[in-house]
């Protein structure tokens, strides 16, 4: 296969040779575009949101717990001081299967800014290929050589110049997606630890009412004995064993019912700890602690410490910078430069000899001229899907603050509702041994004893379900105010590329 001779003078390439002019052309073409490019889109700031000045459900002569940083360190159940607890939660962390899924998908994420961070850099295909050819004989040209092998190494480089931004902004795009997803999984992970905290002193709670409802079995039982003795000795009549009786199954059926509600707790706790229910269980243990005292900081805090919002802000962020991509890819030209290189020959012996040396360089811009508003709509979908992050934001924030305020009215109207309810206790508890000792001394019946001790279990139960009100609420409350968490522990750009994001662990 013969190469024609083409030679400088003419602007043409000599075989192995890359004239050296166009090149450095080139180059200096690409550096001033460098120069006047801009990147397109609007420069991101984040949108204002309602804060108020403090809080609606904090007492003015309210002060804050010492120390104040208690949830620092992330692990905020160890405030309720209980082993068994800390041993599940740290359970969370490591066998949760939904963790797992929102890191996985966090990770995705962060592999995006690795492949959208590769379009700052030219892309490079090399291969080889081997072909024997016939030509036909039967055209006006006759080949020269009508059957003839053709070598072929050549390798193509290709470079898109981010004269325009696009490549940054969609780099600023994906770098704030993974920095929202990492906020979601802080965001998941605090769900599920708070989920945890609420079931298991669900189960606690239950277990003491369980004790209490055991504890009853045992009275009414004494209670239909004596009540038995009454009977055969003449005293009591037929009616008040049949009412005894009632009274001790009935009791008997609320301790089963207890254990059905004891059981679905525990189950529900086996699935956020990554263990099968048939296997998981928990002795019963009742429940001794009280709410401790949370401090609830400042609402504009707030806005830094709850993860969901540091996640909404980001996507804000992101589609601010989709903006700028989208302007960039629809309004200004397409800039492309080709570089490619090899050896070509028709002989195996002479494949990578000096004249078999083949290179070309070139550039190319291409620019839509007319598309009847496509664009335009292009734009404004970017547009309008920003102005649905800064939205969803907004209401994020608003969410939070009507989260802290009504876990806050919930301690403080619980705790007093906890006073008056351990009033009434003590009341049905005396109204009880009074209306025994008027029974056993033959002035009441036995309907004013029974109605006694339906309203003291009464009065217990709605002690102890009080008391997991409480609980729960504080629990919510950690909850709504981060757990500890900082908008700071978001991972920055360059921990996103790198083998390890500190910060995007869970707790």
């Amino acid at each position: 296969m013969s190469w024609p001779q083409q030679n400088e003078s003419n602007g043409l390439i000599c075989p192995g040779r890359l004239s050296a002019r166009p090149v450095l052309g080139m180059a200096a073409c690409l550096g001033a575009l460098l120069l006047v490019g801009c990147a397109v889109g609007p420069r991101y700031s984040r949108p204002s949101a309602v804060v108020p000045p403090s809080y609606q459900e904090v007492p003015p002569d309210w002060k804050a717990a010492q120390p104040a940083d208690q949830f620092a360190k992330g692990k905020w159940w160890e405030i309720f001081r209980d082993p068994q607890l800390n041993a599940l939660e740290e359970q969370v962390s490591v066998s949760n299967q939904n963790l797992k899924a929102a890191q996985a998908q966090f990770e995705q994420a962060r592999a995006l800014v690795r492949l959208n961070r590769a379009g700052f850099f030219p892309s490079a295909t090399a291969g080889a290929s081997v072909s024997r050819s016939r030509v036909t004989q039967n055209r006006s040209v006759r080949a020269a050589r009508p059957i003839f092998n053709d070598f072929s190494l050549p390798v193509d480089v290709s470079y898109e110049p981010d004269v325009w931004g696009r490549v940054r902004n969609t780099v600023e795009f994906a770098r704030a997606s993974a920095q929202a997803s990492a906020g979601d999984l802080q965001a998941v992970s605090l769900s599920l630890h708070a989920e945890l905290a609420a079931d298991y002193f669900q189960m606690r709670t239950l277990d003491t009412e369980a004790q209490l409802l055991n504890a009853t079995v045992t009275a009414d039982q004494r209670a239909l004995e004596l009540t038995e003795n009454r009977y055969r000795g003449g005293v009591a009549s037929g009616v008040d064993v049949a009412q005894a009786q009632t009274q001790l199954e009935s009791t008997r059926a609320q301790a089963n019912d207890v254990q059905v509600a004891r059981a679905q707790a525990q189950h529900a706790i086996a699935a956020l700890v990554g263990q099968p229910a048939s296997s998981f269980t928990l002795a019963p243990a009742p429940l001794e602690a009280a709410p401790p005292t949370i401090p609830s900081g400042m609402p504009s805090q707030l806005l830094e410490r709850r993860p969901d919002i540091a996640a909404a802000e980001r996507r804000m962020a992101a589609a601010n910078a989709n903006l700028g991509a989208v302007r960039a890819a629809v309004y200004f030209p397409l800039l492309t430069l080709t570089a490619s290189g090899g050896f070509e020959s028709v002989a195996a012996g002479t494949w990578f000899s000096g004249p078999s040396a083949v290179a070309s360089a070139g550039a190319s811009a291409v620019a839509t001229v007319f598309d009847v508003g496509r664009r335009r709509a292009q734009t404004e979908q970017a547009r309008a899907a920003y102005e649905q992050t800064v939205a969803n934001y907004r209401q994020a924030v608003l969410g939070s603050f009507q989260e802290v305020e009504d876990n806050l009215a919930a301690l403080r109207i619980l705790e007093q509702e906890a006073g008056t309810q351990a009033a009434a206790v003590e009341a049905a508890r005396r109204s009880l041994m009074l209306s025994t000792n008027r029974y056993k001394g033959g002035i009441a019946n036995y309907l004013e004893v029974i109605t006694a001790q339906t309203a003291e279990l009464t009065n217990e139960r709605a002690a102890l379900d009080i008391l997991r009100r409480r609980m729960t609420a504080a629990v919510l409350l950690v909850k709504a105010l981060g757990g500890g968490w900082d908008a700071g522990q978001l991972p920055s750009g360059k921990a996103l590329l790198s083998s390890r994001v500190p910060g995007a662990s869970t707790p």
